[in-house]
Order: structure tokens, then sequence, then C-alpha cells
């Protein structure tokens, strides 16, 4: 689906863009990278009102066309090259409604790149409620572009949206806002003759900005460069005298098509919340108080459908084994991909569960508070202010976390950002978590409502961001990192969540849980199936002899013997062997050979443990007792002792490993990208290995 016109949405952050461009495509989108940069892009398609399909591109919010970080850079490199793969036909311009003045900085500048405009004027219904009465139909004539008037949350005016998305013009037709050429005249004129631009503003930008722009060829960019010392350009004086000549232009405009009621000042609601929300004391205590009904949550309303989950893949691998004849194939199927899917599917309710929070918390606008809140103890680390988006993002995903790092100017924060973000307890940690507190930690209510499942998995990720600072800490000390960065961020207003808008995010998330992290899971499984169902020839063949002889078979009942020639089977299968190589070095830590396996296969993705699990006690159980993962692990037994496997000290010592070991692939990548150089992710291996050794070994210890 390639779409019959190009849309590209722009705005500056916390403008509702991407709220809009969620109800404009529905389910109907991607996300993928630019060309060549590890920058998101989102891109979706819409149906208008002539029959023909928008393909909608959401660039990165930006309060400027002179950027600030890499993705704001982004947006300049999509529109002034018209060979980019996302330039686009026609530019919606997302403009708060109730903030108009700041808003329109960036539209007069994406205007003069005389590219065709609409302004979709968003946020009407709170503009109107704090008394801004705007003209639209003196604006849009003022400007020389369609204004619609939106409210994005509630879907209004959409529709009409849609209709001027269609029926926009082909050119632009849009009013000059200022003498872009009077700025610099003689350098505009020569770049645009010299480099072939037609368009003035561009050619000024291409002076600021052409030392970071890709498209450009080194030879041009170059040539810029002495064109600039040919007429003393001055960067920096330029754009404060284009911004003053802009904000004259604005000033004009508004002062015709906007009026204030004459109302004595006061505080507005968001005010008198964020007096509490954003306190000194009771600020942190909400915070942690909201933390608490989170991690609650996820194990008092996520137990009915994961028991009605686990019980399906129950009669699934019974069902399986009774109608299916047995030979490798079934037990390949049964043990192999259904026991790996089964360790998928069964965390989609507390995967929905979490991910439906943190978009309820960034819909209302809580989350602002929190990153603003987290400013002075991050500075205190040795982080910079914007740090805190990364790691809260790291409750979800270190990748898109580590991406967001890129808008952190110091060099120095940035690395310690990323260093210390893979430490944050991501979603890949839940189904581990989730699995060993519910093992030995009792399912008991303190006071009636206190779940202390719940109080154990908030243990867990609290200990996680302690151990970021700590480790951010020492790298301050390290790194010294003494550059000042600055942190500034506007907070949005509170609002009610947009229950589709959240729906959509929990949608999104568990399919990329299950599709993404699944397809990696399944294939373990499979591989994990056949190394553990196969081993050396000769030992195998001395095995079947073993269980065959008069001894055993006097000895032992059928069921008997099966369930310790299987047990025998896998300790001396490939997967065994190699599981009894690395036993002696996590021994210390209270871990077998079986769980050697699973940190092993682990370095995939921190999920593929409890798939790991699934398939390595599927192939020691009996066929008789096809139980869930749960049910098996609780009943494994450790040959030496009889006692179970998965004691209080195994099942923490092994949380607190998963905590702080680097097992993620894709996280290690991400980090070279964004570093280039594998100097840092290999720092990063052998630190979190380490550091997860060690604590692991500590914790083991002291609980056992």
């Amino acid at each position: 689906m390639n779409g019959d016109l190009k849309v590209a949405l722009i705005g500056n952050p916390n403008t509702g863009k991407s709220t809009l461009f969620n109800v404009l495509t529905g389910l109907n989108q991607k996300v993928g990278n630019f060309p060549g940069v590890t920058v998101d892009k989102k891109t979706g398609f819409c149906k208008l009102a002539d029959g023909r399909t928008a393909q909608v591109i959401d660039l990165p919010g930006t309060y400027s066309l002179y950027p600030k970080s890499k993705d704001e850079t982004i947006v300049f490199e999509v529109l002034a090259d018209k060979n980019n793969p996302s330039h686009p036909d026609l530019l919606l311009v997302v403009a708060d409604a109730s903030n108009l003045k700041r808003n329109l900085l960036l539209y007069t500048q994406v205007a003069d790149l005389k590219i065709p405009v609409i302004i979709a004027l968003n946020m009407i219904d709170l503009a109107s409620k704090a008394g801004t009465d705007i003209n639209v139909d003196e604006l849009s004539s003022r400007l020389g572009v369609q204004v619609i008037p939106i409210c994005a949350r509630k879907g209004d005016n959409i529709e009409k949206l849609k209709e001027a998305i269609a029926y926009a013009p082909s050119t632009a037709l849009q009013a000059d806002t200022i003498e872009v050429e009077a700025l610099a005249p003689g350098l505009i004129r020569k770049i645009q003759d010299e480099i072939l631009v037609d368009k003035p503003y561009t050619a000024l930008q291409l002076a600021h900005q052409h030392e970071n722009l890709r498209y450009l060829p080194p030879a041009q960019s170059e040539r810029i460069e002495e064109i600039e010392q040919e007429f003393s350009f001055h960067s920096s004086k330029v754009q404060a005298a284009e911004t003053i000549a802009r904000y004259n232009f604005i000033n004009d405009i508004l002062f015709d098509t906007v009026k204030f009621k004459q109302e004595a000042e006061k505080e507005n609601l968001s005010n008198k919340i964020d007096k509490i929300l954003t306190h000194k004391i009771w600020g942190f205590t909400i915070f942690f108080a909201i933390l608490f009904l989170l991690f609650q949550a996820i194990f008092a309303w996520s137990e009915y459908p994961m028991t009605l989950i686990e019980s399906l893949f129950t009669w699934l691998t019974n069902t399986a084994h009774e109608v299916l004849p047995s030979g490798v194939f079934t037990d390949l199927l049964v043990d192999g991909v259904l026991a790996g899917l089964s360790g998928v599917l069964v965390f989609i309710p507390q995967i929905a569960i979490l991910f439906a929070f943190i978009s309820i918390l960034e819909d209302t606008g809580y989350m602002a508070r929190v990153t603003f809140m987290m400013d002075k103890i991050m500075r205190k680390v040795g982080l910079n202010g914007k740090s805190v988006v990364p790691l809260i993002g790291g409750l979800a995903c270190a990748v898109p976390s580590i991406m967001s790092a890129r808008t952190i100017e110091n060099w120095k924060d940035r690395i310690i950002t990323i260093m210390v973000t893979p430490l944050v307890s991501c979603s890949a940690r839940l189904p581990i978590y989730t699995l060993l507190i519910s093992l030995v930690v009792p399912d008991q209510k303190i006071w009636g409502f206190i779940n202390m499942q719940g109080v154990a998995l908030m243990g867990m990720y609290v200990l996680s961001m302690v151990m970021a600072f700590v480790v951010a800490w020492v790298m301050k000390l390290i790194i010294h990192s003494k550059d000042k960065g600055y942190f500034i961020m506007e907070l949005p207003v509170y609002r009610m969540p947009r229950w589709d808008n959240i729906g959509l995010t929990m949608y999104e998330k568990v399919k990329a849980f299950v599709f993404e992290a699944g397809k990696i899971i399944v294939a373990i499984s499979i591989v994990l199936w056949v190394l553990a169902s196969y081993g050396p020839p000769e030992k195998q063949r001395e095995l079947e002899k073993k269980y065959q002889s008069a001894e055993y078979v006097a000895n032992y009942s059928p069921e008997e013997l099966e369930r310790l020639k299987s047990s025998e089977k896998l300790e001396n299968s490939y997967a065994g062997i190699f599981g009894k190589a690395i036993e002696p070095s996590i021994k210390p830590l209270g871990f077998d050979w079986k769980i050697g396996i699973s940190l092993i296969t682990s370095f995939a993705a921190r999920e593929v443990f409890v798939g790991t699990m699934a398939t390595i006690y599927s192939v020691d159980n009996d066929e008789a007792h096809m139980d869930s993962v749960r049910e098996k692990m609780a009943q494994a037994k450790n040959p030496e002792t009889g006692e179970p496997v998965f004691t209080f000290a195994v099942a923490f010592s092994l949380m607190v490993f998963y905590a702080f070991a680097m097992q993620c692939m894709s996280t290690l990548a991400i980090v070279y990208r964004e570093t280039k150089s594998w100097k840092w992710p290999l720092i990063q291996l052998v630190y979190m290995t380490a550091l997860a050794y060690f604590a692991s070994l500590l914790v083991y210890n002291l609980l056992k």
C-alpha cells in the first residue's frame, strides 16, 4: 500500500500530534526507522473523502527547524530533500490552540519552505475553556492556508480535516511570513544559484545546517562553507534576527485574530493539581502509591486469564498426545512448539496491564510530572534531567529508550544514560519475575488487600532503579562528567485518558511481544528440543540397554522406568552436556545445569527463560503428567538433596541475576548503533554480567 498522497504531520511536542496520527490511521500503521538513522519513523494510511488513500508520516516533535537533537535534524532533512522517500506532498501542522503564539513559530518556518500546508488547530476545546476566542476564518485568510479547528482526543472535526487534506492545493499558496532574503541577501542568492536551491529559506537553512545534513554531498557542503566565509555569515546572529522577525509577524496576526477574555488572573486546575502531585514530599508519596497499585494489579487482575491460558495449553498438550501418533514429529510439536508458545502467550495479560497503566499515566499528563520531579535526583547521580525519559521508558523496553537518549546534548551524560538504562527492569523481565515469585512467594494478602506477590514484584523494580542510580554515580566518578546539560520541558495540562488510544497501545505492545519475542522463543524452543532430545549416539544406546536390562525391569514399574530414562537421557543429551559443562561456575549461585541452559539461551532475549524451562521440563516429564510450566518447576527436585530445585533462595538469586545481567542481543546492537563503537556495548556486557553474578552470589548466600 503506497498511498496516492504523502502527508507529513509536524508540530511541537505535546500538541497531540501522535494522537491525531492514531486517529487518522487507526490500526493501519507501522513503525520503522528513517533510512540510515536509528530515528523512529511512524507511517500509516488514511482513507480520504475523495476515495484516495493518504500515506501519513509522523515526523519527530520539534519546536523549531533549528535542531538540538538527531530527531529534530531529521525533520528538516525530510522537508528540504525532494529525493527523500518521506518528502511530503502536503504538510499538516498540528498547533495547540491554547498556546498559539509559540506553536506558530514552527508554522512560519515550514511555510517559508513553500510546501503546501494545512493547520490542524488542536485542543480547541481547551482554548475555549481558557477564555481564548480564535477567529479561525480571519486566521486562515491572513495566513493563506486552510485552518481546521479540531479536538483529536474526542475525534471532533476529523472528517472535515480529511476533506481539507483530500482537496488541498498541489502548490503552496500560503502568504510570505518574513522577508527571508533580507536576513542575508548576497549569501542566500549565491547558495541558490550554485547549489541549485529554488527556495530562499531552504538556502538560508543550508547555511545554518549544512555540516549535519546527510543528503548534501561533501563538495556542496564545503562550497557553502566558503560562501559563508565570503559573506562573513554569523549563524547565531542571523538566527536571532530571524526569530525576532517571525515573532513580530506572529504578534501582528494574533492581535487581529485572537481575543482573550479580560478576567482576573487565577490558577487553572492543572496548576492546583500540580501543587500536590509535584510536591517534594507528597509528590513522591503519590508516585510510589501509583507504582504499588500497578504491581498489585499485575498479579491480582491477571491471575484468572493466566490460569485460563495455562489450562488451555495443558488441554492442548494432552489432546495432542492422545490424538497424534507417537513419534518424533509429535514430540517436536508438543514439547518444542507448544511448550514454547505457552511460555509466550501465558504472559499476555500481565504485559497488557503494564502497558495500559503506562499509557494512562502518559495520556493524562502525569508521566511528564514524574520526569520533572526526578530532575534533581538525576543530577545528584551524574545524569541529565533528560535522562528521566529513557529510564522510565526502560520499564517497557531498553531499545527505544536508549534511542530516546539522543535528546541529551551533553555527550558524557548521554553515554552514562545509555550505560545504565538496561538495568531498569523492562517488560521482558516481567514473565521471569512473575513466574519465580508465584513459585516461592505465598499468594497471601496483608490487611485484606496488599498482595505479597505484588510487593515482591515491586521490590524487584525498585531494586533495578536504585542500582541504575548507583552505577550512574560510579560512572560519573570514572568518566568525570563535569559539563552541564540542561533540561527544558513543557508540562502538558491534565486530561482524561483517551481509552481507544490506550487500547491501541495495548494491542501494539502485546502484538510486538507475541510476534517479536514469540518468534525468538519458539525458534529457540525448537532448537532446544532437538538438543535436549538427542545426544552422542553411543551414550544414548547404552542408556536404552541399561533401562531394558532385567535388573531395572524387575525393580521398577513401567512409569518409573520411563521417568528415570527420560531424566538420564536429558542429562546426557547435547543440551545436558553443555549445561553440565557450565554448572561448576553457577553452582555457587544455587543454579543447576538446567537453569544454566536457560541462562545461555536468554542472551537472545530474556523472555526465552520461560520457554526454555517449559521445553526442558517437557522433555524431562513423562507424558502422563502434562502440567503447566509453573507446576513442572514447582515439582522439580534436586537429585542430591531431594529438596525442591526452586527454593526461596534460588528463586531470588535467579531474579537478581536477571535483574542485572545484560541478556539482550538487541540492546547490545542498539548501543553499538548509537555509540558507533563496540567499546561501550562490550563494557556494558562485562560490567552487567559481573554485577549480576556477584549480586546473585550475595543474595543466595544470605537467603539460603
